[in-house]
Parts: C-alpha cells; structure tokens; sequence
C-alpha cells in the first residue's frame, strides 16, 4: 500500500503551473463538481470558514476521486490544527498570516517528519491509510509528497522573506494581496504600486531561492501573473460563482414581473 502522490507537486515540478479554486460551502459535492470540470487542486479555507473535521475528510475524498489535490488553509493554532488535514490525506496546507523566520521555522517543526521537523505521528489515518503504508514509508513520502504553503500577507514578514524561502521543508510562498492591501492602510486598492512590487518580489525570491511561488489572480489577470513567475494560482471562489450565477437570474426575473406589473397597471 502507497500513500497518493500530490498532483500539485507533480505539475509544479514539471514547470507546468496548477490551478486551484477556493471552496468556502461545506457539501463535498461543490468540491466534486470542482474536481470533475478539471481544477488540479481545491483549496478549503478553515480560516475564515466554520467547517467541521468529518466534512473536510469527505471534502477530501471527493476531490481524491477524480485525481484532484485539496489544499487546506489551516486555523492558526496549535500543532493539531496544522496536521489534521494532512492526517485527513489532504495534499497540502496553507499557512495564514506567516509573520516572520522564527514563526515559519516552528511550522516547519510541527509540520514536517524526522529528519526535517517533529511532527507527531500516528499513520492511522487516511493518509496512512489506516496503517496499511509501512510506518518508514510513511514518514518518508509524507514530507516528499505533501506540500507546506506559507501565506505572505504582512509587510513584516518580507524584512525575512529571502531567509523563509531558503528554509527547508517548506514548498511555496503563497502571497495574499486582499488583506496585505489593508495592512498597508489601502484596502481593496489593487492599483496599489506597493501591492504590486511586493507580488513581484515574493515571486522573483520564491523562484530565486527554489520554492515555488503561488497568489490569487482572475481570469482577466491570469497571464500577467504567471508572467511574474507564479506558478501555483488560485481563481475564483464557489461562493462568487454561485452570485455571478444568481444575479442575472434574479434581475431577469424583477424586469420580466415590473414589465407585468406595468402592463396590469396600464389595462386596469
């Protein structure tokens, strides 16, 4: 028995780039549709988003159907909440709001096995599968097949960004421009020159120092951004997909009862 490589990291070590969309609606089925129509990898916020355990393990197991990774942005909190979605067979984690070296060393300890860190060890789990992948084995392909992604979304972290990007067992330095706007007083202002120095740095350090660089981009953006040099993009949300969707039909509907409205009126 093998533990399931990351197809994520396959892509990104070909020189190919990964598509990922962020999933905040808790039905494993957003995240099989997800997974079918082709995204390489489905990102579950456990941030910001109330999302119990057993349901991300099923998230999980729809996206693992059809060969699709789950990256699982993670609380911050104790060790526990670093390692259960990968004991949960996600492919990864997101690491919020990394604010300096010593912070993204002591997540490389709690996260990464013997000889990299001290993450603790059970292998009954998913990932594991229940104990059916030799305990050695385990340890081994955990740490080469399950990627650890630190979140840049501060100015404080980047007085240490060239040292986080040469720690080992980290993967990616994932930059965060939404709240990054606001801690640097701009919120929501993307035309900022700040925000966009700081995407291109974290990308030219990542890349510089071999780690991979991922952000959040639209469809209109996308081709700038993996010309900077990112490789790793999240696009989209199922929550703005499913407003996008809702709205016309909405404003379709209101337009077609007013004009009924106006008719009865005018006939009365």
């Amino acid at each position: 028995m093998q533990m399931r490589p990351s197809k994520v990291l396959k892509i990104l070590c070909a020189g190919q780039v990964a598509s990922c969309i962020k999933i905040n609606l808790a039905d494993p089925r957003v995240v099989e549709i997800a997974a079918m129509c082709g995204f390489d990898c489905v990102c579950i916020d456990m941030e910001h988003v109330p999302t119990d355990w057993a349901t991300v393990e099923n998230q999980i197991r729809a996206a693992k159907i059809h060969d699709c990774d789950t990256m699982v942005r993670v609380a911050r909190g104790s060790y526990s909440s670093h390692i259960q979605p990968l004991e949960a067979d996600a492919s990864g984690i997101m690491v919020p709001h990394v604010m300096s070296l010593e912070d993204a060393k002591k997540v490389v300890w709690q996260t990464r096995f013997h000889p990299v860190g001290r993450r603790a060890v059970d292998g009954g789990n998913a990932d594991g599968a229940y104990c059916l992948v030799d305990f050695n084995e385990y340890i081994k392909t955990a740490n080469e097949q399950r990627f650890v992604v630190m979140q840049i979304e501060d100015p404080e972290p980047l007085t240490d960004l060239e040292a986080i990007c040469e720690l080992p067992g980290i993967d990616m330095i994932f930059f965060g421009p939404g709240d990054f706007s606001q801690c640097i007083g701009t919120p929501g202002k993307w035309d900022n020159l700040l925000i966009t120095e700081t995407r291109k740095r974290i990308a030219y350090v990542a890349n510089k120092k071999g780690k991979f660089a991922g952000t959040v981009s639209g469809t209109g953006n996308l081709q700038d951004i993996i010309d900077m040099g990112y490789k790793f993009v999240s696009v989209g949300a199922d929550v703005v997909g499913l407003a996008t969707y809702f709205n016309p039909i909405v404003a379709a509907f209101n337009k077609s009862t007013q004009q009924q409205t106006q008719l009865h009126s005018i006939y009365s």
